[in-house]
């Protein structure tokens, strides 16, 4: 009886330990799957940031890579947000010639509007995308530049082109054009943008000799 009780227990020790091997197995499987999951949706966010970066510059020329050369700004009246917000440095044999900032319109007619500011070393605007919102389809969303050229016609503008009180949507008294039906919207985004512009402007050669960081 001993014997037999030895034996039960020794096998009873060895599926605990068997049990123990496969349950240890399955969670290691589960992490390495959710780091390479992770991983690629981390690279699939740089590859579609880096697309965004390099449409907005078009053929302004840089030499460094704009996600490693990267730091953040945080104004909660001009940028839309009080959380940090991402800056993009683009340069030229070191020399800064833009960078991008991705301000926060809070005031759009769905809710916030993310953007993207391309802005020359100068002052002038290269280029403004929307690039996520939630406005009204086939109304507000004309921010789109799927959906219509609006949004493009920031480029070439700077401050005082046209001056500050003029950075306005036309009901308002200045110099952007609305949509029709949808005054909220294109409204929210030419405050956002005239507001990069103005912290732009307070802060450029900070912005540019800032070390390289990220946002915690």
């Amino acid at each position: 009886m001993a014997t037999s009780g030895a034996e039960a227990m020794r096998r009873m020790l060895h599926s605990a330990v068997a049990l123990a091997a496969v349950a240890l197995l399955a969670a290691g499987i589960a992490i390495v799957a959710q780091i390479a999951t992770r991983d690629r949706i981390a690279a699939g966010e740089r590859a579609t940031r880096t697309a965004q970066l390099d449409a907005l510059l078009g053929d302004l020329r840089h030499d460094n890579d704009l996600l490693a050369d990267a730091t953040y700004a945080r104004d909660s009246d001009l940028l839309g947000t009080g959380s940090p917000v991402p800056v993009y440095r683009a340069r030229w044999h070191g020399s800064p010639v833009a960078i991008v900032m991705a301000p926060i319109a809070p005031d759009g007619y769905a809710g916030s509007i993310e953007l993207l500011v391309a802005v020359r070393a100068d002052g002038r605007v290269l280029g403004v995308r929307a690039i996520r919102h939630h406005e009204t389809p086939d109304l507000g969303d004309a921010i789109d530049e799927r959906r219509s050229d609006w949004i493009r016609r920031f480029a070439g503008r700077a401050l005082g082109d046209p001056p500050l009180d003029r950075w306005k949507v036309r009901k308002d008294g200045g110099d952007f054009d609305q949509f029709t039906g949808a005054t909220v919207t294109p409204r929210a985004v030419v405050r956002a943008v005239s507001g990069s512009l103005v912290y732009f402007a307070q802060h450029r050669d900070e912005l540019f000799t800032a070390p390289a960081t990220m946002p915690p």
